[in-house]
């Protein structure tokens, strides 16, 4: 499967942005799906994920209450909603996919595409 997230730029401290993957590839159905956040300079983190189906989720203490993963697999597409955003969600966001063979809360993804700069002015 191939990767590439979109939907990034700028936005007020306070405002909405919503994030798209879109997937190309027959397996999108059967890949657990996250999205990670870097900050140059940084190590990237884990902002959330979604198993296979979508039936579960999983967020970092950062995005809890504040942002909401979802996919769609008749389209190939995983949405990243980030509602009240705060200057230091200020990262390049990417997407990524692993089979589901650990737990969601596990970070051994394999698959990454280009990330997409969300930038949060205060």
């Amino acid at each position: 499967v191939q990767l590439q997230a979109s939907g990034g730029g700028l936005v007020q401290a306070g405002g909405s942005l919503r994030l798209l993957c879109a997937a190309s590839g027959r397996t999108f159905g059967s890949l657990v799906m996250g999205w990670f956040r870097q900050v140059l300079g940084k190590e990237r983190e884990f902002v959330a994920a979604i198993t296979s189906r979508g039936g579960g989720t999983y967020y970092a203490d950062s995005a809890k209450g504040r942002f909401s993963i979802s996919r769609d697999n008749a389209k190939n597409t995983m949405h990243l909603q980030m509602n009240s955003l705060k200057p230091e969600d200020t990262a390049i966001y990417y997407c990524a996919a692993k089979r589901p063979v650990t737990s969601i809360r596990n970070l051994d993804y394999d698959t990454w595409g280009q990330g997409t700069l969300v930038t949060v002015s205060s």
